[in-house]
């Protein structure tokens, strides 16, 4: 990515566009677009085209989105496909007409279909039933796969599609009834710890396996792929290991310092059996993760403690204990 080029970060105040922000200003990018909500709607197409026609954009990194976890994809499944559709159209759409460069998409690893077989290759994008508890955002994340790759074989647009493994970090969503698994758990071993609590219970068996990728991590990804990757099939970008939802529940009850007992709550969905994507085609372009599970997940929590949680420390283990 050349230093002198225009880039508009879509979605710069979520966890990966914020994390992107960064690594482009390590870089030494200085020419950086950013809009929020207020300033630019990205679910409104005039808005939309209206921007790019004035911006004179050059490149664009496609981070905005509406994500969540299980419990908030079905209580909001519509709102979830209704305003994914909207945003990727608008801005794969207008970027293409105003002459931008190069568009990375963001998928997820979620796309794949529940009972893909592990490791996941790309090739393996819908060949099954996808899980049905995110089925909305899942469709929606697809057809702007579909729309990248279409207009890159129509018009010429050049436009690559990354999905991202589960991933975490600095500037997540920590709500225990709306978030993700992993900063969802942080926060509710938090509280159970602020609050002297003896048991913190985990929806489902624990049996689950998932990969979690830093979001640094994957921030210099994006960056790595806009420079090295040119092509309409999509990409995997993950670390290329998992590990059971039961095991990173035990980290995050050891790097939040809660010293009471997990409980399994079996009437709650587990989502997909495992999630393990083949990050093989990423490696092979030279890439690799330099974050830990362990050390990402202490970077995170101390990023909650002075940004996000509702009591600035916990109270000494001892005490909890």
């Amino acid at each position: 990515m050349d230093r002198n080029s225009r880039i508009f970060v879509a979605g710069h105040r979520g966890l990966v566009g914020s994390a992107i922000l960064r690594r482009l200003t390590e870089a030494g990018h200085t020419d950086l677009v950013i809009r929020d909500r207020s300033q630019l709607d990205l679910t409104d197409q005039a808005a939309v085209r209206a921007f790019f026609d004035r911006e004179g954009i050059d490149q664009v990194i496609l981070a905005a989105a509406k994500v969540g976890g299980i419990l908030a994809n079905d209580r909001f499944g519509g709102d979830f496909i209704r305003d994914n559709l909207l945003i990727q159209n608008n801005v794969i759409d207008a970027a293409w007409r105003a002459g931008v460069k190069k568009l990375l998409f963001l998928g997820s690893s979620c796309l794949y279909p529940k009972h893909a077989e592990q490791p996941i290759k790309e090739e393996a994008l819908l060949s099954g039933p996808m899980e049905p508890s995110n089925k909305p955002y899942a469709v929606a994340k697809i057809a702007g796969i579909t729309m990248c790759q279409a207009y890159r074989r129509q018009y010429g647009f050049n436009a690559i599609c990354a999905m991202p493994s589960n991933l975490y970090g600095p500037g997540d969503h920590f709500d225990p009834e709306t978030s993700h698994a992993l900063p969802g758990m942080i926060r509710r071993f938090h509280d159970a710890r602020m609050a002297g609590d003896p048991t913190v219970t985990l929806w489902g068996t624990g049996k689950p396996r998932r990969e979690f990728l830093y979001v640094d991590d994957m921030a210099d990804a994006c960056l790595h792929l806009m420079d090295h990757y040119d092509s309409e099939e999509i990409i995997n970008v993950g670390p290329g290991d998992d590990i059971a939802i039961a095991d990173l529940a035990a980290l995050i009850r050891d790097t939040v310092g809660y010293a009471g007992t997990l409980t399994h709550d079996l009437s709650k969905p587990d989502g997909h059996p495992r999630k393990l994507m083949d990050v093989s085609r990423l490696f092979a372009t030279g890439w690799r993760p330099k974050v830990s599970l362990e050390e990402g997940l202490r970077r995170t929590y101390d990023w909650f403690l002075e940004n996000a949680a509702p009591e600035r420390r916990p109270v000494p283990k001892q005490a909890a204990e």
